[in-house]
């Protein structure tokens, strides 16, 4: 179950909540308020794994279902190796044999990506920034130019070293299109797919690529080690006119995506709906000769004269949206909405399979936990059967994949190793440094 706001430190009035009782802390109800009073005409949603696990995908993030977890059993020089730039070039057979598993038209979209296509016909979405690669938003009807793909998607795919192509609003591309690595012949997702299909390596089909075992065709998904596009940076500046920020499903560990929360106007409320809290200000983080410290306030840390700006509900994804489409009223047009998404699939000759995940809001609220973990399992299980067949033997270099970590062109990896309990930035805000352990995409 989703947890609720209680009472506040602070009792000063809050400017982005003003209908708000002195005392408390505001709510999904109070972000609801804010919506229906037409004080939220320019939200931008930031989504993590966390949105898609209830769509039957593995959550990376999860020590109990996570792909990355699972991948260590099979001797990976490290677990974010498959999908290291360097790993790839050398023993690109696991990213493929993943890649069968991910690959875009073998899971629906959740009641979550269902929402943010309802925000967007209601005129209110001005972007959602995504880290996920299963291009569920746009098959939910999220039109391109209201997309960030953070990491890539399945919607573009890319080769070489050089720049990556882009197509719309993509931080790191996607695989609706590909290039070779060595001599950069274009294909298209349709191109490709019967390879992805089988779980094989792609290489580019020209006469003066055949043999050559670095002609890989490779999908624009960033990996770690690879710069991402100017037009990410390009689109950065939208988030100075966002008026309500929505988070979800993300552990907020890997930048420069993780930053992009801290964009925002100071007094612009910002919701966050995750199984655990993320990316809070440390309790000594202050401000320092005017500057603003960069993380959620969701305990009045720094005392902010306009109050508590900063809302948390606790849970899945698909509850915490639920909850913020009944104080809106919205239940009805979300079904709806979903139901026509259903027709239109079957249309194409895509009936619903025994075991698909149920989609339904009664049925979210009746299940949560068999539809946050139960497809999961499966696709774990199915997954380790593949994997088991591939060699990814290797050890890490000392140091090699440390090198420009810093650069926020470049996407960075981040670790849990060495950081307390439950920390998940240091008193600046900002993200740790990446460090051995376990990576968190």
């Amino acid at each position: 179950m989703g947890s609720s706001p209680t009472s506040a430190t602070s009792g000063t009035f809050s400017r982005t909540f003003p209908d708000l009782a002195p005392g408390k802390k505001p709510g999904v109800k109070d972000v609801a308020q804010l919506i229906k009073q037409g004080r939220a005409k320019n939200v931008i949603v930031m989504a993590g794994a966390g949105i898609s696990t209830a769509a039957g995908i593995p959550d990376f993030r999860s020590p109990e279902t996570g792909l990355y977890a699972n991948l260590e059993k099979y001797d990976l020089p490290y677990p974010e190796a498959i999908f290291d730039i360097d790993y790839f070039l050398e023993k690109p057979q696991a990213f493929y044999t993943l890649a069968k598993e991910l690959y875009p038209g073998n899971f629906r979209p959740t009641m979550t990506h269902h929402f943010f296509r309802l925000l967007q016909d209601k005129g209110l979405l001005k972007a959602v920034s995504t880290q996920n690669i299963d291009t569920l938003e746009r098959i939910a009807g999220v039109e391109d130019d209201k997309l960030i793909e953070a990491h890539g998607t399945w919607f573009v795919v890319k080769g070489g070293k050089g720049g990556l192509l882009i197509r719309v609003w993509m931080c790191a591309g996607s695989f609706e299109s590909a290039q070779c690595l060595a001599c950069k012949k274009e294909y298209s997702k349709e191109a490709i797919k019967p390879q992805i299909e089988k779980g094989e390596v792609v290489y580019c089909s020209l006469k003066s690529c055949k043999g050559d075992k670095k002609a890989l065709v490779k999908p624009n998904i960033v990996f770690f080690g690879e710069g991402l596009p100017k037009r990410f940076f390009d689109r950065i500046n939208d988030f100075t006119s966002c008026d309500l920020l929505i988070v979800l499903g993300t552990s907020l560990s890997v930048q420069p995506f993780a930053s992009l929360m801290n964009r925002v106007p100071s007094q612009t409320p910002r919701l966050l709906i995750n199984l655990e809290s993320v990316g809070e200000l440390s309790p000594h983080s202050s401000r320092f000769l005017g500057s603003r410290p960069d993380g959620f306030d969701f305990e009045d840390v720094l005392g902010r004269k306009g109050g508590v700006k900063d809302v948390r509900w606790l849970g899945e994804s698909d509850e915490g949206v639920l909850e913020l489409v009944k104080e809106l009223g919205w239940e009805r047009e979300l079904e709806e909405l979903r139901e026509t998404w259903e027709m239109g699939e079957k249309g194409k000759g895509t009936e619903k399979e025994d075991g698909d995940v149920e989609t339904t809001v009664e049925e979210v609220r009746e299940a949560p936990m068999e539809r946050g973990r139960g497809g999961s399992k499966e696709d774990i299980e199915q997954l380790t059967e593949r994997l088991e067949k591939v060699e990814v033997d290797g050890t890490k270099e000392e140091g090699a994949k440390e090198e420009g970590l810093n650069d926020l062109t470049t996407v960075e990896r981040e670790t849990t190793a060495e950081r307390p309990e439950g920390a998940n930035q240091d008193g600046s805000g900002e993200a740790t440094a990446p460090g051995p352990g376990k990576a968190i995409l």
